[in-house]
């Protein structure tokens, strides 16, 4: 499942993205993940697997993704940030929409390696 950032995303608005999201302080990943991924799509992971770990280096930024696949039950997901996204699809890995967020590459490699 993928998600179109809304024109209020913080960046690449129109890009195709995965969710994403940040600590708290305190937090463990697996709680973040269930917090971030309720509040983006309005449901509660069924599976939370870590994938791996990538140093991102993007102009101007720099920080580190722990990326996690997470399973869903796709009748319940739906927006539930709307101002952050503005549709969301299931789609197969060779016949993902564009644009896609400059980041999406990477962190799906990670998925299918």
């Amino acid at each position: 499942m993928l998600a179109r950032r809304s024109a209020r995303a913080r960046d690449e608005p129109g890009a195709w993205d995965c969710g994403a999201g940040a600590l708290e302080f305190g937090e463990t990943f697996e709680a973040a993940v269930t917090r971030e991924v309720t509040e983006e799509y309005a449901t509660p992971p069924l599976a939370i697997d870590l994938l791996g770990v990538r140093n991102v280096l993007r102009p101007g930024t720099h920080w580190v993704a722990v990326v996690f696949a997470v399973r869903l039950d796709p009748a319940a997901a739906r927006l539930g940030e709307p101002h952050k996204f503005d549709e969301l699809g299931w789609f197969p890995l060779d016949a993902l929409p564009g644009p896609r967020h400059s980041q999406l590459a990477a962190t799906l490699e990670l998925f299918t390696a």
